[in-house]
Parts: C-alpha cells; sequence; structure tokens
C-alpha cells in the first residue's frame, strides 16, 4: 500500500470520527485537500511542532519527510489534472503577517510542492482589508460556491499566520438518474423521527456488496470518466451508524471496497438529492487529535521563519456538495433498453436512513471526501 495514501486515508478517518462525535449531525469534508494544506505547514515545522504534525496526519509512517512532499506534488498534479470530465477546484494557501519575514526556502517548496502560495499580508494595520483579500481569493478560485469564508471576527492586529483551504467538486454521474422517477418519501432520522426528501431512483447494473460484521451494504456509483466514485455505507436499518464509524480504519476501508469483492448486479437504487456546504473552524479538533503545539505561541516554525513566536492563529475549512440526478444522457439511453429486458427482481440499496459516503479518486484511492448524512 502506499504510504502516503495510507496515511491521508488514516487521517480522513480519524477525522471523520472526531468531527462526527455529535452523531445526529451531517458532516462533509475533503480530508484530501485538508491534509496537503496541513503538510504545507508542516514543511516548516521543527522539533515538537513537527512531530505531534506527523503524528496527528499519520506522516510519521511515510518514512523521509522529503518522500511525504514530493508524494503530495504527484498526488495533487494528478488529482487537479486537467481535461478530466468532472470539476475539482482546490485553493491553499498561506497567509502570513508581512512582519515575519518568511524565508525564500519555505516559500519556494509551497509553490514547488503544494502548487500555493505563501503570501504576505499586513495583519497589524490592515486586519479588515487582509480578511477582504482572502474571501475574495478563495470565491475566485472555487467558481464563487464558497464566498466568506473567513467571518468579520476570524483575523484581527494579533493574527499572524492563517491556513486558508476550500475546495468545490462538481461530478456528474455515469448512469443519470431520471428525474421524472424522484419523489418525496420519509427519510428516517432516528427511530422516532421522520423527515420528507426527494428521494431520487435508479434501476441499473452497479458494484455492490454485503459486510457481514457491520451489517452494512456498499454501493459504488461511478461518476462520468469513471475516475472517481461515490461509495455509501448504509447500514441495515436496525444498525446505528455509530456501529461503522466505530469499526472503519483504512485498511477495513480498503478491504470492503476492493472492486474484486464486489458484485456486479443489478440493483434498485433510492438515494435522496442533497446539499451540504460546511464550514469548519479546525483548531480545537486538531487540538484534541494532539496538535496543540502549532497554535501555541511557544510552537517552531524555524523552517518557515527566522522570527521567534510564529504560531498558527487559524485553520479553516469549507465544502460544498450538491447531490442530484444530473449525469449523461448517452448512459441514461442506453441503460433504458437493458431495463426492458432483465424481468428478474432486483437488489434493492434504499438509502432512506443516516449513511457515510466518499468520493475516491480511483486511480491513487485517494479519498477526496467523506461525508455523513443523516438528516435532510
Amino acid at each position: 500500500m502506499d504510504p502516503l495514501a495510507e496515511a491521508n486515508g488514516t487521517f480522513a478517518l480519524d477525522l471523520l470520527k472526531t468531527l462526527g462525535k455529535d452523531n445526529s449531525k451531517n458532516l462533509f469534508f475533503s480530508p484530501m485537500s485538508f491534509s496537503s494544506a496541513l503538510a504545507m505547514v508542516f514543511l516548516g515545522a521543527k522539533g515538537n511542532t513537527a512531530a505531534q504534525m506527523a503524528q496527528v496526519l499519520s506522516l510519521n509512517k511515510s518514512g523521509d519527510s522529503r518522500d511525504v512532499h514530493q508524494g503530495f506534488q504527484s498526488l495533487l498534479t494528478e488529482v487537479n489534472k486537467t481535461g478530466t470530465q468532472y470539476l475539482l477546484r482546490t485553493a491553499n494557501r498561506l497567509f502570513g503577517e508581512q512582519s515575519c519575514d518568511f524565508l525564500s526556502t519555505f516559500k519556494d517548496a509551497c509553490r514547488k510542492f503544494y502548487h500555493a502560495e505563501m503570501e504576505e499580508l499586513d495583519f497589524v494595520s490592515a486586519a479588515k482589508e487582509s480578511r477582504n483579500h482572502i474571501n475574495t481569493w478563495v470565491a475566485e478560485k472555487t467558481e464563487g460556491k464558497i464566498v466568506e469564508l473567513l467571518s468579520p471576527d476570524a483575523v484581527n492586529s494579533l493574527t499572524n499566520l492563517v491556513l486558508v483551504n476550500a475546495i468545490y467538486f462538481k461530478g456528474n454521474w455515469d448512469k443519470q438518474f431520471n428525474k421524472q422517477q424522484t419523489k418525496e418519501r420519509p427519510f428516517k432520522v432516528s427511530k422516532n423521527e421522520q423527515k420528507p426528501v426527494q428521494m431520487m431512483f435508479k434501476k441499473s447494473t452497479f458494484k455492490m456488496t454485503y459486510i457481514g460484521e457491520i451489517f452494512t451494504q456498499i454501493l459504488v456509483l461511478p461518476y462520468v470518466g469513471k475516475e472517481l466514485n461515490m461509495i455509501i455505507m448504509l447500514p441495515d436499518e436496525n444498525t446505528d451508524l455509530r456501529t461503522v464509524e466505530k469499526e472503519i480504519t483504512y485498511e477495513k476501508f480498503i478491504d470492503w471496497t476492493r472492486p474484486d469483492m464486489m458484485d456486479e448486479e443489478e440493483v434498485e437504487v433510492f438515494l435522496p438529492r442533497f446539499k451540504l456546504e460546511e464550514n469548519y473552524d479546525m483548531k480545537n479538533v486538531l487540538c484534541s487529535m494532539g496538535m496543540s503545539d502549532a497554535f501555541e505561541p511557544g510552537a517552531d516554525f524555524s523552517g518557515m521563519s527566522s522570527k521567534r513566536g510564529l504560531f498558527l492563529s487559524k485553520v479553516v475549512h469549507k465544502s460544498f456538495v450538491d447531490v442530484n440526478e444530473e449525469g449523461t444522457e448517452a448512459a441514461a439511453a442506453t441503460a433504458a433498453v437493458m431495463m426492458l429486458r432483465c424481468a428478474r427482481i432486483s437488489p434493492r440499496f434504499c438509502a432512506d436512513h443516516p449513511f457515510l459516503f466518499f468520493i475516491q479518486h480511483c486511480k491513487t484511492n485517494g479519498i477526496l471526501f467523506c461525508g455523513r448524512f443523516s438528516s435532510p
């Protein structure tokens, strides 16, 4: 297993468990986008600050730190390549207080490995203008989907280093859901509560499996071009989603979703149409995971700046997803012909209660997004 893929996957699921402690909430974030942004900070960390970051990001498994940064360089090049049939926009940038004199070696490495700039701003005397500048930059990078990333109280004259990370994804299904077949159906939020959702329907051939140890169905829905998949983990109705979240590790995730372990069969898929826009202030989350030094005035970022006392003031992550019926018409037309021939009873995959979903980059096995849909 590729050590960087393993590190990123482990961090992804650790983050899912930490962010998901409040079991009733929807979740949506991009672990790959986020770990690459933090790895950029790791590039300038030394001593205990670096050791804590390596531990939280699971990079201590990935050998030499130079290999880590080169690994991210090829991963980001692969995932953000042009000419794909999906739209993926990541915005990573470090904004530092200009009086901190950032080292040119650090700025060059950010550019080389992370396709990202380290930009110097005047937080001391122009905090508001700096905030507006950052928000404008993020909006441009994410096709206008993510605006006002930083709230008015997010930066002030004492701010000295802000890590900004935003991602926007839009992909069409390889096999489209027919809008005419979307109907309002109840979604069982819990044993005692139901809410209406617009439930999409599709009968077609998909890869699917059942994991007995967690009583969970797994369905793979490919996007056009088959470079990305959505993987949905749906526990049986009387199994709590928390059971799945507790059990899941990166090794198990890879094992459970191995293409050769899946059956390709005709299945009736019911999936709610949903939109999630989530905004996370990651400081407390990362501290609780064991990365507290980076946020303290005693942090060691001597690989970034010769000025002492530099520490991370703010880490924000915002993500947006829209899951709907759209796909390619060509695929829909061929699927319709098959449905006439198949009269046998198809298995059902009915996502009318809480489930986990992952968007995976097939070639690198990278988990681009993790989500939990538990309430419309």
